[in-house]
């Protein structure tokens, strides 16, 4: 079978390097069509890649603004050039962007014969912090780019069962599977030191404008009225100094060890932190978060404001802690009452959990049911 892959974020490679495995261990043709903009870095990338075929790409330096839209609607069109060239027995597209969806659809019009797969890793506008404008023009017409496109997809793939809830209507009688964030196992020495009269945090990832940063703030404050609080922050982010100058501004101790990608480094600093931070703005619509999972992985329980899929692993796995504005007290509380024991046995929860539900072998049981109902 000949497996065409579109994609055109860098961030999402590391679930496409997972469908590449998967396609290529069942001995099919893969071929992953991708943007050369890394919209992180702003910047081009010049490595190859086997089996990659890297599209030419509009630059663009504000994530809102019009030069990304029209980056991606021209990432589109050029990408089902090559689509229509390759002629794919199965068609397997990430979405965002949603003009992905849109011509992805207008080639399925074309060529009925071909498999159409849609992965949606994000919602456009659902998961921005953009308020009520998102339901006024110039939302509602991208929003129905991938609406209207998603109605020729033989099976719908979301990463979070959230994202279905959201999109009901629009996905009504139309095949769905929900096969969560995955990451490969990496060899690390997971060696717990955890201090009986500090609490150590952590927070992993970008830090950016959907952040709950007062929530952050708040916890902090109420945990440091019981004992000293030291926050190891990882990665950096617009809004690194407010969450640094935020949590110093309350008595406690801010480590910043800037970006690391060393996943043993990371884990020494994990080694050490009772707790991992997964803390949102209540307004944005996410089921799970890439740092999550690296929590999971790194046997890391978290304490956690996203709604719906974590929130219900959370409490069915009891690895880690949900936190509202009103039970933020209680949520102090139990923290820092929690006994070395309760901690050692949450991180042992939170890695079995890692391997049941993330990892690579959980993704491609997923997927291998997906394919098969094809």
């Amino acid at each position: 079978m000949k497996v065409v892959i579109v994609n055109c974020f860098d961030t999402y490679e590391d679930r496409i390097d997972l469908l590449h495995d998967f396609f290529i261990n069942k001995g099919h043709d893969v071929t992953i069509i991708q943007s050369d903009f890394r919209h992180f870095k702003k910047i081009k990338r010049n490595e190859s890649k086997r089996n990659f075929m890297f599209v030419e790409s509009k630059p663009y330096y504000k994530n809102m603004s019009v030069a990304r839209m029209t980056s991606h609607y021209s990432y589109a069109k050029k990408a089902f050039q090559l689509v229509e060239d390759l002629q794919p027995d199965l068609l397997y597209v990430m979405v965002p962007p949603n003009s992905l969806a849109k011509v992805a659809a207008k080639y399925k019009r074309k060529h009925r014969g071909v498999k159409l797969i849609f992965d949606l890793i994000d919602l456009w506008p659902e998961t921005m912090p953009v308020g009520k404008i998102k339901a006024m023009p110039p939302f509602n017409f991208w929003r129905l780019m991938r609406d209207k496109g998603l109605r020729l997809a033989d099976v719908v793939i979301t990463e979070c069962d959230l994202y279905q809830e959201v999109l009901k209507k629009q996905l009504t009688g139309i095949k769905t599977a929900t096969i969560y964030l995955a990451k490969k196992e990496v060899n690390i020495v997971k060696k717990p030191i955890l201090s009986k009269h500090e609490i150590h945090l952590c927070y992993l990832g970008s830090i950016n404008n959907i952040i709950d940063i007062p929530k952050i703030k708040r916890l902090v404050e109420l945990l440091h009225r019981i004992r000293p609080v030291t926050l190891h922050i990882i990665g950096d982010g617009e809004r690194k100094d407010v969450l640094i100058d935020e949590t110093k501004s309350v008595g406690a101790i801010v480590e910043y060890h800037g970006k690391i990608y060393d996943p043993q480094k990371k884990q020494e600093i994990f080694n050490i932190c009772q707790f991992g931070l997964n803390i949102m703005k209540d307004s944005v619509c996410v089921g799970l978060t890439m740092k999550s999972v690296d929590y999971f992985q790194a046997g890391l329980p978290i304490i956690n404001s996203i709604q719906a899929d974590t929130t219900q692993i959370v409490d069915k796995y009891k690895i880690g802690i949900n936190v509202t504005d009103e039970g933020i007290e209680n949520v102090a509380n139990e923290i820092a009452n929690a006994s070395m024991q309760e901690l050692l046995v949450m991180r042992e929860y939170t890695y079995k959990l890692f391997s049941s539900l993330f990892s690579v072998e959980a993704f491609n049981e997923k997927l291998e049911n997906v394919i098969k109902g094809l």
